[in-house]
């Protein structure tokens, strides 16, 4: 019985990750990516650390709006900065941090549930 979940055509699908970069949809990124269901763009910051609302006008702008962020943080876990976290959650985002491996995955399950959801992630060894 095959259990690999229906995922709508056109949306996008983290295949692999590594400390590498990512493969979505068959397309290599090589550093911090912000995928969402309809789209892919490079996430300019250099650690969660630099992570700031300014980082995230991709998420602001897609449409549908997005629920939920999950913030991938490399190879281990690590908080987004506070003001990053409310000022989310002021916007009506819920935010999820945690390493990168388990936000691919999340992402992925929560993209095939039709959820509006969004993952920042950066590059991260497989675990």
């Amino acid at each position: 019985m095959d259990i690999t979940p229906l995922v709508p055509e056109g949306r996008r699908v983290i295949e692999s990750y590594g400390d590498e970069g990512f493969r979505i949809n068959g397309e290599r990124y090589s550093s911090p990516v912000i995928v969402w269901p309809e789209g892919v763009v490079p996430w300019q910051v250099s650690g969660i650390a630099t992570a700031g609302i300014e980082t995230l006008d991709a998420v602001f702008s897609a449409e549908p709006p997005v629920e939920i962020l999950l913030i991938g943080s490399g190879d281990a876990f690590e908080l987004a900065p506070p003001a990053l976290r409310q000022a989310l959650g002021a916007r009506g985002i819920a935010v999820e941090c945690m390493d990168t491996g388990a936000a691919c995955r999340t992402y992925n399950v929560l993209m095939a549930e039709d959820r509006r959801v969004a993952a920042a992630l950066m590059p991260a060894r497989p675990g």
